[in-house]
């Protein structure tokens, strides 16, 4: 008998069969220093000063604009695997064409998409599970403002998080994966920008609600009671939603105490802050109608999309793409990617025909695979004899 079983430890027998946890508990990015912040904070681990809300965000007229471009054009995109090394195209596991059985990819994607503009984390619980090593199976999208999470003493790694109240295991079926952004989320890094948005909104709609400027009825003559008054109040408003001309008695004077929404230079802070927005979410200003100058033309507009893809897409695309890759939910050797070449940056047919064509005259590739390339169907084989 060793040493270790006289002092009461036995090793723990190795399980023979391989299994494969199903979520990482990542480490917090962006937390301050402390034990206090983000404890049990709804909306994710990025959520410990959200002073905004999604739906407050959502009101401003070129957040929701940028944000239907971000998430649905990503969400148009199939996803694909592919072998690591060799670049093949290998089959999609059911859970790359359709995350949840319940909706189809599109819809989990653009909401995955709006989690991370939003929070800056986005959430994914495991529904079912393959017996074989345990790897997620199915999934269903998580809305953040019921998650939360509990952090280690110094804030730094997640122990354990809690939907709606009930903690989740950290594998298996009801466990999350988290997807992290390449950023904060805009409800946390911009909320002093998305809040004076919000009041210009606000200051817009009170005035477009407003029939005439506020103002003040000076009485010259002797003073009325107070149920007086507040009739002469509402009749005022009433008649001015009405009619625009107003009469008023010898002695009742209108006195305006306000701008109107052109004084006010209203129309110009709508429009300066839609171009804060586009910076925000960073989105080409010209996409949201958010500039008063362009000059845009048609070559520079399919040039524009590389570039929307470049700086505006390929963020999401990324920690998108990466997390899917990990070897919790797809077997190594693999990946996960999405095709944006084969559909948002596809060429025109001229420019792909004049490639397979020097693709062909170079004998790199043959005519079924350049019909294949084309979305075509292969010839096959075109022997007299093979027909019977």
């Amino acid at each position: 008998m060793g040493i270790a079983d006289r002092l009461g430890f036995r090793a723990k027998a190795a399980d023979p069969t391989s299994r494969v946890v199903a979520q990482f508990a990542p480490p917090v990015m962006d937390a301050p220093y402390g034990g206090l912040f983000n404890q049990n904070s709804y909306g994710g681990y990025a959520a410990y000063a959200n002073s905004i809300d999604r739906q407050s965000a959502m009101s401003v007229p070129s957040i929701a604009r940028c944000r239907n471009l971000l998430c649905q054009t990503i969400a148009s995109i199939p996803l694909e695997m592919y072998n690591t090394k060799t670049g093949e195209e290998l089959s999609n596991l059911v859970w790359v064409n359709q995350p949840d059985k319940r909706q189809p990819r599109s819809v989990t994607l653009a909401w995955t998409v709006d989690s991370l503009l939003m929070y800056g984390v986005a959430y994914w619980r495991v529904t079912e599970v393959y017996q074989d090593d345990n790897r997620p199976a199915r999934f269903e999208w998580v809305q953040n403002d019921r998650v939360t999470t509990k952090l280690n003493a110094t804030g730094t790694e997640v122990e354990y998080y809690m939907y709606m109240n009930e903690r989740l295991p950290m594998d298996g079926v009801g466990s999350l994966v988290t997807f992290q952004a390449l950023d904060q989320g805009i409800l946390l890094r911009s909320a002093r920008t998305i809040g004076s948005a919000i009041d210009v909104e606000k200051a817009a709609a009170v005035a477009s609600q407003t029939p005439m400027p506020s103002g003040v009825i000076r009485n010259t003559g002797a003073d009325l009671p107070d149920a007086q008054i507040q009739g002469i109040l509402a009749n005022w408003k009433t008649a001015r939603q009405n009619r625009s001309t107003a009469y008023l008695t010898s002695t009742l004077e209108y006195q305006a105490t306000a701008f109107s929404p052109k004084d006010m230079m209203m129309n110009e802070a709508v429009q300066y802050m839609a171009t804060q927005m586009a910076r925000v979410c960073n989105v080409p200003a010209w996409m949201i109608d958010a500039e008063v100058f362009r000059g845009m033309t048609y070559q520079n507009v399919l040039d524009g999309r590389k570039e929307f893809v470049a700086y505006s897409l390929q963020p999401f695309i990324t920690a998108i793409e990466t997390r899917l890759s990990m070897e919790d939910l797809t077997p190594r050797g693999t990946r996960v990617s999405f095709a944006v070449d084969e559909t948002f940056l596809r060429a025109d047919a001229m420019a792909r025909l004049n490639v397979v064509e020097k693709m062909l005259n170079l004998g790199l590739i043959t005519v079924d695979q350049a019909m294949e390339m084309e979305d075509l169907t292969p010839n096959g084989d075109n022997n007299e004899s093979a027909i019977q």
